[in-house]
């Protein structure tokens, strides 16, 4: 018999899916199964002859089935070495015999963790005996061969077929590989349960001394943010989570890095407004460059076009609502890359389908912009981590600190320019009037270019659209950090802003306040400021 003969097979699997199939063509090969539990109940209920793990231990399973396969009889059949006098007369001595394959996924901790389970449920699904198998088998991939996915069973059939009842040791490595990386991160998903979990630890931790981090690759892309660098999209472990990732692509070409990227900084957004009046955001270089809530979905979308038309040319588009028929009609009328939207109507789809190059995605629900969780920069030489930011502000949470106060529509402007700036790269300037953004500027190297910058945008809106002022006049301004001197504030003044909502906190404040009640701004301060580099 060649090296990696197939003779004996253990199977021990939680997602039996393909398992009977797997086992027939198993049999069919004159491969012994062994097997334990469910998975030789599924055999056997398959017609298919199954001898237990129990008959090769001598001990039956035992403790609710937590002691099953730790025995040398199993793992001493699966670690000895073939070719080695001293481990076959070791075998031959204690009556151990080779185990040449091993099909085993886990018990499914992650998806125990998703449902909610409570702590008892989930420490049974931490699985032993199976990661004690998984990498007995895969450090000797010399001579054994090791399954964790059943999308490798029909690969594996082939190999048999092709190699005399065997498997090369191309197949055994790459398999080994593919269970070693299975059950770091199976252990990874577990650490980070005891880490993170309240319900887990007395005192969870959100910056644990060792981070245990775990993503399976979703798809490999063409290229990364430039053609000459390659890139790929990893999912977490955990099921549950609600995303760009996690939509579903209704038609067009497949999505880029840049697309990805882009249509989550839409999504992100257009979750702040889920469950208000329908929303539409439009970004362009992970940057909103316009944003709008209307009576309907189509008067959002002219808003926000109308804030920056040049800029929305090649952009992404998310919305907070169904698409409907009249959005879509509209969006169609310029080009547009991506799509998003948690449902999109049949009327929709029908003319979208139009522009066979349009992205379309449904996401089903839109993500919690209040979520936790961490956010990852790499630089050289390590890693920035830090909590989302996740931090909000109500009307009851701002403090007016100059001689006017806003009035009622011009605090509602506050805070709607306030929520688009936190989504805006910094420096941020937000002028926004009557729920739509009338000016944005992003990025810059200090506050009064993007004040600038944004007017700039806002004049050039009223001259496309024929406009006798742009709508920066009376407007409302954010800035996303503390105006550390009067001139960004001043230059948001010339603009026609009448309002300011901004964190506060310079040195300068005394000074800047004096600059607004001198200009008659209405001025509050958050307390809170969003950089976002």
């Amino acid at each position: 018999m060649s090296e990696g003969a197939i003779r004996r097979a253990l199977l021990s699997v939680s997602d039996k899916s393909g398992l009977a199939e797997l086992g027939a063509a198993l049999a069919a090969r004159g491969v012994e199964l062994v097997s334990t539990g469910g998975t030789a109940k599924a055999l056997r209920d398959a017609g298919l002859d199954v001898k237990d793990v129990s008959d090769l231990t001598g001990f039956p399973e035992m403790m609710d089935g937590r002691v099953k396969t730790l025995h040398p009889a199993v793992h001493g059949g699966l670690l000895a070495l073939r070719d080695n006098p001293e481990h076959v007369a070791a075998m031959e001595a204690h009556g151990i015999g080779a185990i040449d394959l091993v099909v085993v996924n886990l018990y499914p901790f992650e998806a125990t963790v998703a449902k909610g389970a409570d702590r008892a449920e989930i420490i049974e699904n931490i699985d032993i005996g199976g990661p004690s198998m998984v990498r007995s088998a895969a450090k000797n991939h010399g001579f054994v061969t090791i399954l964790t996915d059943p999308a490798d069973y029909a690969t594996l059939i082939d190999e048999m077929d092709a190699n005399d009842g065997a498997t090369t040791q191309a197949f055994r490595t790459r398999m080994a590989g593919k269970a070693y990386a299975r059950t770091a991160a199976y252990d990874s998903a577990i650490a980070s349960w005891f880490a993170f979990s309240p319900a887990a630890s007395d005192e969870p931790t959100l910056f644990p001394e060792t981070l245990p981090l775990a993503f399976k690759r979703a798809d490999t892309l063409r290229y990364g943010e430039n053609p000459h660098q390659s890139a790929a999209i990893y999912v977490p472990q955990v099921a549950g989570t609600a995303g760009v990732p996690q939509a579903i692509q209704l038609q067009g070409k497949e999505l880029s890095y840049n697309n990805l990227n882009d249509a989550d900084a839409a999504l992100e957004l257009a979750a702040e407004f889920a469950g208000q009046e329908p929303a539409v955001v439009i970004v362009k270089h992970a940057n909103p460059c316009g944003v709008a809530q209307g009576g309907s979905l189509l008067a959002a979308w002219e808003a926000a076009l109308a804030c920056d038309s040049v800029s929305a040319f090649g952009g992404i588009v998310a919305v907070n609502t169904e698409l409907d028929a009249a959005t879509a009609e509209a969006i169609s009328a310029i080009f547009t890359e991506v799509v998003i939207a948690p449902s999109v109507s049949a009327e929709a789809r029908e003319i979208f389908a139009k522009k066979k190059n349009l992205r379309l995605l449904e996401c089903g629900q839109l993500p919690n912009p209040r979520r936790g969780g961490l956010a990852l920069k790499t630089i050289a030489g390590g890693v920035l981590i830090q909590s989302r930011d996740n931090g909000a502000i109500t009307a009851d949470d701002l403090k007016v600190v100059t001689k006017r106060a806003p009035t009622e529509q011009e605090l509602k402007d506050c805070l709607f320019a306030w929520t688009v700036a936190r989504h805006v790269k910094s420096n941020a300037i937000v002028y926004a009037k009557d729920g739509a953004t009338a000016g944005i500027g992003a990025g810059q190297m200090n506050r009064r270019d993007s004040a600038r910058i944004a007017a700039i945008k806002a004049h050039e809106a009223a001259e496309t659209y024929g406009w006798a002022t742009p709508r920066t006049v009376g407007s409302a301004v954010a800035s996303d950090a503390f105006f550390p001197f009067a001139d960004g504030l001043l230059a948001a003044a010339e603009a026609g802003a009448t309002a300011v909502i901004q964190p506060g906190g310079s040195i300068r404040d005394d000074e800047v306040i004096a600059a607004a009640d001198e200009a008659g701004l209405a001025m509050v301060f958050t307390g809170m400021r969003h950089f976002r580099h």
